[in-house]
């Protein structure tokens, strides 16, 4: 098994001692190094530890060395494409945030900037915590198996106010909803 501890750190933004500090108990900066290069071994109680101090779940630190995994082995910078010093694992971003269910949407009929084939995955909070998704593209349930989507622009209470994609639409209002998903990330074809 092949561990994505750097890779994780790094799409984070962290540095070693940055994950160092994050642990429960801290640890050093060394003993995080030596964990992802393989020179001390990847218990599973370093695993929980490491786990939760980057907030994924433990098994995506993990991979098959049998499982082809995506590379990054570029980024695209002002100047052009630069090569990375080496190339590292490609985690989704959903992988790298741990709270709610995932879900996804697919687009059938073009939506403001969304069009037919692209993937719109979703992550999902409580109604309480709508706050943290004003202004963000959303999926609410409506009464009757119906759903509401498009831009969360108000909440007042138990009323959650979506603006559908496009122009000409207007605001649906949704009372009592019992959860929103929230757009987090848009998978489209090239």
């Amino acid at each position: 098994m092949i561990n994505r501890i750097r890779d994780i750190r790094k799409q984070k933004g962290m540095t070693l001692a940055d994950l160092a500090a994050a642990c429960d108990p801290p640890t050093t900066p060394q003993t995080v190094g030596r964990l992802e290069t393989g020179m001390r071994n990847l218990s599973i109680k370093w695993m929980d530890r490491i786990a939760a101090a980057l907030d994924v779940d433990p098994e995506l630190l993990v991979r098959s060395e049998k499982a082809a995994q995506p590379q990054i082995v570029a980024s695209l910078e002002k100047t052009g494409p630069e090569a990375l010093a080496s190339p590292r694992d490609a985690i989704l971003a959903t992988d790298l945030g741990s709270e709610g269910a995932l879900m996804v949407l697919d687009i059938a009929y073009p939506h403001g900037e969304y069009r037919p084939g692209d993937q719109l995955w979703l992550r999902q909070l409580d109604p309480s915590e709508a706050s943290r998704a004003i202004n963000r593209d959303v999926l609410v349930p409506k009464k009757g198996g119906r759903f509401a989507f498009g831009r969360l622009i108000d909440r007042q209470g138990n009323l959650l106010g979506v603006l559908p994609p496009g122009q000409g639409q207007k605001q649906d209002v949704i009372k009592d909803a019992p959860w929103i998903a929230v757009a987090e990330m848009l998978v489209r074809k090239l």
